[in-house]
């Protein structure tokens, strides 16, 4: 039950973390967060209100806060990681019904595409509600407009 998404992006893995870190610029590509509020820039213990779109059309707000900014490093063994998650700070989760920490980490190694994994750690007596199926779609909607933008920007 925990929504995820996988795709390759053919860009540096600091191309696409600047994207992904560009949330004032979210209303330009992004097809499932169309909006995203948060102090600029982006840092732990930010709050950060979501304005999600669904494939249906309907629309929902959700309140964040920011757990992890981890900007790109590289390891010993020349892989390149980076990591941004947020915890859902709504109502079902103040209650314990809903409790949900979305990942979106970055991975490169030497020569090869970014690789995009993102998840929602869902749980809760409620979580079917949350819709995950709903949410799997809109991550995989959001990991190929990633995928666009930052293969657009790749030479820039």
């Amino acid at each position: 039950m925990n929504p995820s998404a996988r795709i390759e992006i053919d860009a540096p893995i600091a191309v696409v973390w600047r994207v992904v870190l560009d949330t004032d610029a979210y209303d330009e590509w992004n097809p499932f967060v169309v909006r995203a509020e948060t102090a600029q820039p982006p840092a732990v213990g930010n709050p950060i209100r979501l304005h999600v779109r669904w494939a249906n059309g309907g629309r929902t707000t959700s309140p964040e806060r920011i757990t992890a900014i981890e900007p790109p490093t590289t390891s010993p063994d020349g892989t390149t990681t980076a990591l941004l998650s947020y915890v859902y700070e709504g109502l079902p989760s103040r209650l314990g019904l809903v409790r949900g920490v979305r990942h979106q980490r970055l991975s490169q190694a030497a020569g090869c595409p970014t690789v995009y994994d993102t998840v929602e750690e869902f749980r809760g007596p409620l979580v079917r509600l949350a819709g995950p199926g709903r949410v799997a779609d809109g991550f995989r909607r959001h990991a190929e407009a990633l995928r666009l933008r930052a293969e657009a920007l790749r030479t820039e």
